[in-house]
């Protein structure tokens, strides 16, 4: 067994929560001019409910997509690890700005028509994983919508640049998912329009099953 393997959860997402703590604003000017319009439009393409939505943006971080979903007149609440990012985030938004552990998730049921986690559940060590899935499937509505992406691997666990993650097969991730009580959707690669070996992320879309009297 690795040591990143006997290490506990708790400490795994506390050392990657308190990265990001000690480099918000670093973070913030890498990635607030990133384009992720194809994500946006794999999750709510993929909603059937009547719009404006009731979304969940599962590790908001500063908030770039918070406030792209409110520019659309959708209801955006955010939720992250990160005090420092949720501070930022509900300056840069409108949005409420939630305070969790990504592996001790206190959602409320059926609430959401979609969860938008967009490089953020990979941060989730492999043992608490089906867990953490299992509360964003509770938390949405019947027919509700998960996208997931996630930087692409050979199921590894490890820090990277200060941040732990898992680094998933494409089989493994599906697996999981499915597991943990989803449907497919859909499935892509990105950046879009790059050779393949330089599509570094995994996009996946989810839905939640209709119960059979729905």
């Amino acid at each position: 067994m690795s040591d990143i393997e006997m290490e506990k959860p708790g400490n795994l997402t506390s050392t990657t929560i308190g990265y990001y703590d000690d480099h918000a604003l670093d973070f913030w000017d890498g990635t607030r001019t990133h384009n992720v319009t194809q994500n946006y439009d794999a999750l709510l393409g993929a909603i059937d409910a009547k719009p404006p939505f009731t979304l969940l943006d599962l590790g908001c971080g500063p908030g770039r997509d918070l406030a792209y979903f409110e520019s659309l007149g959708h209801m955006a609440i955010g939720l992250d690890g990160s005090n420092q990012f949720a501070e930022m985030a509900r300056r840069n938004s409108d949005a409420e700005v939630w305070v969790q552990n990504f592996i001790d998730l206190n959602l409320p049921a059926a609430y959401f028509d979609g969860v938008f986690a967009n490089a953020s559940l990979f941060h989730v060590p492999k043992n608490c994983i089906l867990a953490s899935l299992g509360a964003i499937l509770t938390t949405l509505r019947n027919g509700g919508v998960l996208f997931s992406s996630n930087p692409r691997g050979n199921d590894e666990e490890d820090f990277s640049g200060g941040r732990f993650g898992v680094f998933y097969s494409d089989q493994t991730w599906m697996a999981l998912v499915i597991k943990a009580g989803f449907e497919p959707v859909r499935q892509y690669y990105r950046p879009p329009n790059a050779p393949p070996p330089e599509q570094r992320w995994f996009a996946t879309v989810w839905r939640k099953p209709m119960k059979p009297s729905d």
